[in-house]
């Protein structure tokens, strides 16, 4: 082992060893029903800097049996940009919906853009990535084939599979760009508010168009001063107070 890995691996095994004795501590909380002491050491690792879906669907969880539900909604969205396709996941998320006040019919998407959603959750940004390297590593193989193959049947079966893998490629590459992109530029959040009315301006002045509660998800179009601009998922849109909101 190098100088530098070995200065490296010394300078992390703390951290490491804290962030472990931390969640170990949340668990026997959680197990014990100190939910909301669960919640607490959770949120320090977050606070901390680490990042991953174990650690929001844990802390969702926590914060679910503590009765915070619209933290619960909100770690759950958290954790599926790392785990888009999670089953308990998204069935805790249902659940935690569920209670919920507001109940909005989402526009109609064309089946199409619903199939090409449900595909891209399948894998993350990274796993998207490694797809499309294995798959272009497998591309130049076919390559080659088509070029160096005897046999006619032989330049067929390279050059029909080099297209598919070449779609692949470029699907593999928009999916994990699409990922990172989710993962990096969150544009959603959760209302946190009893009960708040969104106007048609970015002031109170403004004219009452519908009213949110707590748990609710909307996507953030705009901000101006210490407003945010947000459109609800049946497509109506007004404004909310930043203050009310917590981006995902």
């Amino acid at each position: 082992m190098t100088n530098w890995l070995l200065k490296l691996v010394l300078i992390m095994m703390p951290c490491i060893l804290f962030a472990n004795n931390i969640q170990q501590e949340a668990v026997q909380a959680y197990e014990k029903g100190e939910y909301q002491k669960a919640a607490d050491l959770y949120e320090s690792l977050t606070k901390d800097g680490y990042n991953s879906a174990d650690l929001y669907y844990n802390l969702g969880n926590a914060y679910y049996k503590a009765g915070e539900n619209a933290q619960a909604i909100l770690n759950y969205e958290r954790a599926l940009l790392y785990a888009p396709n999670d089953a308990d996941l998204k069935t805790n998320l249902e659940i935690a919906k569920l209670k919920t006040v507001d109940k909005i019919d989402p526009v109609e998407k064309i089946f199409i853009y619903n199939w090409i959603d449900s595909v891209r959750n399948m894998n993350t940004s990274n796993q998207w990535a490694a797809i499309a390297v294995g798959a272009f590593i497998l591309f130049l193989g076919c390559f080659a084939l088509y070029f160096i193959g005897g046999k006619v049947w032989m330049k067929k079966i390279a050059f029909f599979s080099a297209i598919l893998l070449f779609i692949l490629i470029l699907f593999a590459n928009s999916a994990a760009s699409a990922q990172k992109e989710r993962l990096v530029n969150r544009d959603y959040a959760i209302v946190f508010a009893k009960s708040i009315t969104a106007k048609s301006t970015p002031a109170d002045s403004g004219t009452d168009l519908f009213v949110l509660h707590d748990g609710t998800k909307v996507k953030v179009k705009s901000k101006v001063g210490e407003w945010y601009e947000v459109e609800l998922a049946d497509g109506n849109i007004g404004w909310i107070p930043s203050s009310k909101l917590e981006i995902i």
